[in-house]
């Protein structure tokens, strides 16, 4: 009966040092984050740079971020930064990518005679919005004014 009490305290203890072991492991991401807290004060970081750094820190954009891309990867985020560049959507698109991706040379630009005038200010717009990096609302609210202010 003593053996049995003595087995039961010691699996009671294994598992309650199991469980606090468990609970002080960090995840990934509660490591990165006392990583990049480490940078930021290490280099007296302060108010918005601090804000700043720690997003990219946490984001791993404050270095390379493509080096986790694959080559495949890189060449298709290459491809589709162009494609985006040149505004070409659809069939345009697709015959772009696909040479692209194969190293083939680029599709000839979309001929200019076959654009509506509409078609060319979407374009234009467009393409100011992509240069200037616009996303959501911002880039909504821009593409609204500039083919407003093109008509």
């Amino acid at each position: 009966m003593n053996f049995t009490r003595t087995t039961a305290f010691l699996a009671t203890l294994l598992c309650a040092a199991t469980l606090q072991a468990a609970e002080k492991t960090a995840t990934a991401q509660q490591e990165r984050m006392t990583s990049c807290n480490q940078q930021a004060t290490s280099q007296s970081l302060k108010g918005d740079e601090r804000k700043t750094f720690m997003s990219k820190c946490l984001k791993n954009t404050d270095e390379a971020p493509d080096k986790s891309l694959t080559p495949q990867q890189q060449k298709m985020k290459d491809c589709n930064f162009q494609a985006t560049n040149q505004s070409l959507t659809g069939d345009e698109r697709k015959k772009f990518m696909s040479g692209c991706l194969k190293n083939v040379s680029a599709a000839p630009a979309p001929q200019e005679n076959n654009v509506t005038p509409q078609q060319q200010k979407m374009k234009d717009c467009n393409t100011q919005a992509v240069t200037q990096s616009l996303t959501g609302d911002d880039r909504k609210k821009f593409m609204s004014n500039c083919l407003k202010a093109a008509s």
